[in-house]
């Protein structure tokens, strides 16, 4: 697979303009001089692209949709696309992204099979957007400080927009929440080596961890690791309340903890008890 190291190289690749900075690269697409079919490569930088009246060719029965996609590093895909699309793109680089965190949200990760499907209002808000953007990203004397400001707005948009998205179909969302909480009840119907984190349960479910982790946020209020570690605690109170022929350092190696004392440690953080004094108090209850 190949892997492309910095904006030029790629945008060579694909058929686009080369980039005015090595940081921040920002355009409109021309399909129909673009690259419409390729294998997998992967990129060593953020992309984020909008794309109005998109056709993937490798679903069967695709239809037209206008997204934001995402493509970051550690991640690779192909294509196989209809050139009638129009859009945009903003590339970032690694150490942009680094310098500015704070102004990145964790959607950047999100993977390509995870799109945010916009209306019409949102890719005209986006559209207007664009258009500032690239009247200062093409001045001889770039403001960065300016432009790096109208790139957290669109990042701060796209939030919005998912929260929107998210909220308008929760039948689709609620099946994951779902499948999430049925997988944890599943994790510990088996013998458990290690606790379970937001990794394990994202690659259940074909998710990247943070497009994961945003759902489960989403829809329970609390983060996909207090999720497990509420589970974790709940079976760990079953354990200590019934079985009480098991001493806590057992209860830690039925719940997958490598060593007793972190159990304890992390169960006295959780209940404010430790697992001994939570069972005293739970056999006078």
């Amino acid at each position: 697979m190949k892997l492309f190291k910095d904006f030029k190289a790629f945008n060579e690749y694909i058929g686009l303009p080369k980039p005015l900075d090595n940081d921040i690269d920002i355009g409109y697409y021309d399909a129909p001089n673009m690259l419409m079919k390729s294998e997998p490569v992967g990129i060593d930088f953020y992309r984020i692209s909008f794309k109005i009246n998109f056709v993937d060719k490798t679903k069967s029965n695709a239809k037209p949709v206008t997204a934001v996609f995402f493509n970051s590093p550690e991640m690779s895909g192909g294509w196989d696309i209809e050139p009638t699309y129009k859009g945009m793109y903003v590339q970032l680089s690694k150490k942009i992204i680094e310098e500015n965190r704070f102004l990145f949200k964790n959607y950047l990760d999100y993977g390509l099979h995870e799109p945010l499907l916009l209306t019409d209002s949102e890719i005209v808000e986006v559209s207007t957007l664009f258009d500032l953007m690239i009247k200062y990203y093409n001045r001889e004397k770039q403001n960065f400080v300016v432009l790096l400001s109208y790139v957290n707005v669109l990042i701060s948009l796209v939030e919005t927009f998912y929260k929107r998205q998210f909220s308008t179909n929760p039948k689709q969302y609620n099946r994951i929440v779902t499948d999430f909480q049925q997988s944890l009840k599943d994790y510990y119907n088996q013998p458990a080596t290690k606790i379970p984190n937001v990794q394990y349960f994202a690659d259940k479910l074909g998710l990247t961890p943070n497009y994961f982790g945003d759902i489960i946020k989403h829809f329970t209020q609390k983060s996909a690791i207090e999720n497990i570690h509420e589970f974790v605690i709940k079976k760990a109170k079953e354990l200590l309340e019934k079985n009480t022929e098991m001493n806590s350092a057992e209860v830690a190696y039925e719940l997958g903890f490598e060593y007793p004392n972190y159990f304890s440690k992390f169960f006295k953080k959780q209940v404010n008890l430790t697992p001994k004094e939570y069972r005293l108090q739970a056999t006078k209850n």
